[in-house]
């Protein structure tokens, strides 16, 4: 049996939101390796096998599904929402560049699936409608002054600014300090949406100004979305309010 291993993205959460190329590949391997939760969302069935592990493993889950593949396995390594964005895939290959050179020979694909930014971006409107750029606001992997020299740059730039993992138990600090940071150098008045596990039962969505944002509204189930200074409202009677920023800039 010739392995090989698929990097690929579930979505947000919804069924809906998993591309039928991913469920092909799911449909074809033998063994799924990932992050707990994300492969509980894969239904068991005969001939499938699965390994989940802990949430911060991830260059030792990318060699045991390296291994698998190499062994003749069909491998999914699963992620949430999109393989090349703050997940998997980098960890896929940082592995791979390490590894033993017998794993370079490993077909190795990677299907996107849809983000968080996007999903939620979509249940707003369109607030991500002109230029923008994704932070992960984690400092797992990354030392804070990085994270606060990219927010102060991306805000002088005006981009409308997605956020990944604002808010964890073992951080409840890190989103207030974020907070205390864009009010230094926005406009009180400057949009910023909470997504909550979009796409899932548990969907929440909130839009308020930046002088209205609390710490507490994040957690690391969250997607927050800060407009750029031309993210505008449109107020609907009976009908949810569309947030969106316009295609073009005034010069």
């Amino acid at each position: 049996m010739t392995g090989w291993l698929v990097i690929a993205g579930l979505g947000p959460g919804g069924e809906g939101l998993v591309t039928p190329e991913v469920s092909g590949a799911l449909a074809q391997a033998t063994d799924v390796v990932g992050y707990v939760p994300y492969v509980a969302r894969v239904p068991d069935r005969g001939g499938l096998t699965k390994h989940a592990s802990d949430n911060r493993v991830e260059i030792d889950r990318s060699r045991h599904a390296l291994d698998l593949a190499a062994s003749g396995r069909r491998v999914v390594v699963v992620s949430s929402g999109d393989p090349g964005v703050f997940a998997m895939a980098s960890a896929v290959f940082e592995a791979l560049e390490e590894g033993p050179d017998a794993w370079k020979h490993i077909d190795i694909r990677v299907l996107p699936g849809v983000s968080a930014m996007f999903a939620a971006a979509a249940r707003a409107g369109a607030p991500l409608g002109h230029d923008f750029c994704a932070i992960n606001l984690s400092d797992n992997l990354k030392p804070w002054a990085l994270i606060e020299k990219r927010l102060r740059l991306a805000v002088e730039a005006d981009f409308a600014c997605a956020f990944y993992n604002p808010r964890s138990n073992s951080r409840p600090e890190g989103f207030a300090r974020v907070l205390e940071l864009l009010r230094d150098v926005c406009e009180p008045e400057r949009l910023m949406i909470f997504a909550r596990a979009v796409s899932t039962l548990d969907e929440d969505l909130r839009t308020v100004t930046l002088a209205e944002a609390r710490p507490e509204m994040a957690d690391m189930r969250t997607l927050v979305i800060l407009g750029s200074s031309l993210t505008r409202r449109i107020a609907r009677p009976n009908r949810t309010e569309i947030v969106y920023t316009p295609r073009s800039v005034p010069e």
